[in-house]
């Protein structure tokens, strides 16, 4: 952890956070694993009870009045007891709670969101549908306005909470005729019979979850429940974007360190050839390279979340975020399987869960926008940026500082 970037009330809710984090039972994280515990409600609860939810928020809504970079310490943090741990603690508090905290009204924020952060209620964004994953703006579940209702029929895949939630964060196409990015809206959704769990998966990690499809069938959702405006989806999805990747690249930090910390443990107690193995740098150098990937990292997630704090220029943003996202999520696997790497074949066996942790590390990469769109998302916007200063000349332009720059018909381009 970089304490040297935290401020004294987020250096205080550190430590508030690590003590929690002691008091989590082993056999829940087990059972959990082993898909005894389908949704770890009394985590949730008790992290409620400890205001340690949603510390960014304003503290008329359950919050801390904090920062991002303290959110991102909370999620790291959080983190440590397995990756599956920090998606459902914040699913709810940092990525519905941001939607309705943004774009909603203040009665949705206090039947919705203090609930919420103080344990009482358990939230689950829909975004995901079995016909399109990064597709997002072609879904095919619908709202039909019915007057003082809308009506929603569809479904939603691989939804994190859906055994457990209490409502849901549901994107719908409310005007099939629009453009796709003006043609949807966001709704908050309660669990009602209309509204159905039809499939729990069964995950390779990050087991425990409730991870499900959903089905909503004739659900009826008064127009009170519309986050930000009709057909407004976009700007919602928009700023989602930054917890939905920005949070999950800090919790990944957390889920590969038990895996560096208990590789470093064990190389220097395991001996062979008459000395413990960290004496060897093919051991050895793989703990650096790990360590190092870890605070590479950190420094790339906090210096993220430093620009959102600062309200930099949206594009600047997005390239960052899904800098973080794509560059964390891949070292942190790195991180891992090398720490696995130095243990031999005993870190392959449930001895030690850095299987577990080298399992539930395998979807960073994936949800929440794989890294390929993340990639796209990267270039878009450096061009742009780069096109932008080249324009104006607000660089010096390296390319003649060759000394062969102005070589005749050598700088062909098509």
């Amino acid at each position: 952890m970089f304490d040297y970037l935290l401020s004294p009330e987020a250096l205080t809710l550190r430590d508030e956070v690590r003590e929690f984090v002691k008091t989590i039972p082993r056999e829940l994280l087990i059972d959990m694993d082993n898909d005894k515990v389908q949704f770890p409600k009394e985590f949730l609860q008790e992290a409620g009870r400890r205001n340690l939810m949603g510390c960014r928020y304003p503290v008329k809504w359950g919050g801390r009045g904090l920062d991002w970079v303290s959110t991102c310490m909370v999620m790291e943090e959080v983190g440590v007891l397995g990756y599956i741990m920090s998606c459902t603690f914040g699913v709810g508090a940092e990525l519905v709670c941001d939607a309705i905290i943004l774009h909603g009204t203040d009665e949705q924020k206090e039947k919705y969101v203090k609930p919420l952060l103080a344990g009482d209620l358990f939230a689950a964004e829909c975004l995901t549908e079995p016909r399109g994953g990064s597709d997002f703006f072609g879904t095919n579940t619908t709202a039909e306005d019915k007057g003082d209702h809308f009506l929603i029929n569809g479904q939603k895949r691989f939804i994190v909470g859906g055994e457990g939630a209490d409502y849901f964060l549901v994107y719908a196409k409310t005007d099939p005729d629009a453009p796709a990015h003006k043609a949807l809206t966001c709704f908050i959704v309660d669990r009602t019979p209309a509204v159905k769990v039809e499939y729990l998966y069964g995950l390779m990690g990050c087991r425990g979850g409730g991870a499900a499809r959903i089905v909503f069938d004739n659900v009826k959702v008064p127009k009170a429940n519309i986050i930000g405006k009709l057909n407004g989806a976009y700007a919602v999805f928009n700023t989602m974007m930054i917890p939905e990747r920005l949070g999950t690249a800090a919790m990944t930090i957390g889920a590969a360190r038990p895996a560096l910390e208990v590789a470093t443990s064990y190389t220097t107690k395991r001996r062979a050839f008459g000395k413990t193995i960290n004496r060897y740098q093919g051991v050895s150098f793989q703990v650096a390279e790990a360590a190092m990937l870890l605070d590479a990292c950190r420094s790339m997630i906090y210096t993220t979340a430093k620009a959102v704090d600062s309200g930099i220029d949206a594009a600047r943003i997005r390239r960052m975020v899904s800098e973080s996202k794509k560059f964390v999520t891949e070292s942190c696997q790195k991180a891992a399987e090398a720490s696995m790497q130095v243990m031999g074949g005993i870190g392959y066996t449930n001895i030690f869960p850095v299987e577990r942790i080298v399992r539930d590390l395998r979807l960073a990469s994936i949800w929440t926008g794989t890294n390929e769109v993340m990639s796209l998302i990267i270039a878009s916007e450096w061009y742009q940026e780069f096109m932008a200063e080249r324009a104006v000349g607000a660089t010096r332009d390296c390319e003649n500082d060759a000394e062969e720059a102005f070589a005749e018909d050598e700088k062909i381009y098509s």
